[in-house]
């Protein structure tokens, strides 16, 4: 007999603005390529994209400056998933860009509206569901109004139909609020992220704000994918649980309040499911707590 597989409904939902999101979504930055930075399949990964969506998922995180040499995210999602559902939220993000050769560059406030334009054009739509302003590492420390208020603009013209931010502070959190409603935050976080982080994340929930981690599975490995060995507290506990590791990250995120949402993303059919799966497992109080202390 064969078992139904969980969907993305087990980890329950959240609500971003007006819309309503199952908590695990996908993220589209694995789409475009192999771990070894070589393109991938385009028949596997856009048959990734429709098994996300027969399972539930209905909040995909996408960027156009997620491309290889052959592929692009946005052209994928739009082959794979046109015409979209209507509960289908596609949330993108601006600010960095990337020349056809690889070199990255950072918008300014006027060339945002280029940004929000060329993925409504790649994604076929005629607004966007969510649009992350993202900062770059180097301005932690510096505002942001310029630069989301120009998409605060965007947003009243109805091009855009809410506002997150992205890598960012919490002075510019605080900075954003006073411009325009901030719908999710998405910053890199996991298990072994430092206590202002949990401090962070758990400042959004008190706000009801989203918390969007990204590199959750990945932690230091970042873009490159896991890099290292998990600790034992955490192959101890996934074990326990008679789940995987990334399985355990996944879930501890989610775990952590229910305004966070988790966008693992894979083009692997099979890791697409137990990405999935993770948000039916349920930790306890002190398993959270061990963790959060890893």
């Amino acid at each position: 007999m064969t078992l139904n597989p969980i969907t993305a409904s087990a980890a329950g939902t959240w609500q971003l603005g007006d819309l309503t999101v199952n908590r695990t979504g996908f993220g589209a930055m694995r789409l475009t390529h192999l771990a070894d930075g070589s393109p991938s399949d385009r028949d596997r990964v856009t048959g990734v994209l429709r098994k996300a969506v027969e399972l539930g998922v209905n909040h995909i995180d996408t960027a156009a400056f997620y491309f290889s040499a052959l592929r692009s995210a946005n052209e994928l999602i739009n082959s794979a998933l046109a015409p979209y559902a209507d509960e289908l939220v596609i949330t993108t993000k601006v600010g960095p860009a990337r020349a056809p050769g690889g070199d990255w560059w950072w918008a300014t406030p006027e060339q945002l509206r280029g940004q929000v334009e060329e993925n409504l054009r790649q994604l076929g739509r005629d607004h966007l569901d969510v649009v992350n302003l993202r900062i770059p590492r180097s301005q932690a420390d510096a505002s942001i109004a310029e630069h989301f208020g120009a998409l605060a603009e965007l947003r009243a013209t109805g091009l855009i139909r809410h506002l997150g931010i992205s890598n960012v502070s919490p002075g510019q959190f605080a900075q954003a609020l006073t411009i325009a409603p901030v719908v999710c935050v998405q910053n890199a976080y996991g298990i072994g992220s430092p206590a202002e982080d949990h401090a962070f994340l758990d400042a959004c929930g008190e706000r009801g704000v989203a918390f969007v981690p990204f590199f959750a599975v990945a932690g230091s490995g970042r873009e490159a994918g896991v890099v290292s060995q998990d600790g034992e507290a955490v192959r101890a506990l996934a074990a326990a649980h008679g789940v995987s590791a990334a399985q355990l990250r996944i879930a501890w995120t989610l775990n952590r309040g229910p305004h966070v949402l988790a966008i693992p993303g894979t083009g692997n059919p099979d890791h697409l499911v137990e990405n999935i799966a993770a948000g039916a497992l349920r930790l306890s109080a002190e398993e959270i707590a061990l963790l959060e202390a890893v």
